[in-house]
Order: structure tokens, then sequence, then C-alpha cells
């Protein structure tokens, strides 16, 4: 009997798009699409944060990881917002 185990670590990955004249914006895909159907809003934002958070450290420009930390900051209040 062979068991694979197919988990990936993580769930959601991060990109930025667009461009420096019109502004940048972050793009999110889940990176295996059976966890989508089974996220409720909270797991989904800590997912989109620990992906701005990985993008973050490969981040080349100062304009890119300013947009990923407005981002992070923005998906942080609004996770707060839910659990309290």
């Amino acid at each position: 009997m062979n068991i694979i185990e197919n988990e990936v670590p993580y769930l959601v990955e991060a990109r930025t798009c667009g461009c420096p004249e019109k502004g940048k914006s972050v793009s999110y895909h889940f990176i295996e699409s059976s966890h989508s159907l089974c996220l409720n809003k909270g797991e989904l934002m800590l997912g989109q944060i620990q992906a701005c958070e990985r993008l973050l450290k490969y981040s080349k420009d100062d304009t890119e990881a300013l947009v990923l930390k407005d981002e992070m900051t923005k998906l942080r209040l609004a996770l707060d917002l839910i659990r309290y």
C-alpha cells in the first residue's frame, strides 16, 4: 500500500501586478483548489497575510514593498474586525 501526502504547507500564493503609472495591487490564488471549498473568512485572510509576508522577503523595490505592507495592514484590520 502506497500512501502519498499531497499537503502543501501554504494555502495561498500572492503576486503583485499592475504598473507604476496606474498603481500596483496584490492578487492571490489557491495553491491547491481543494482548500477553497472549506475555508472560512478568517482562515482565508490569514493565508493571504502569510502569502504577503513570504512575497515581501523577495520584494525587489520599495514600491512593491509598500504595496505589500499596505495590503497586510488592511488584511489584519479586517481580520480583527471579523474576530471581534
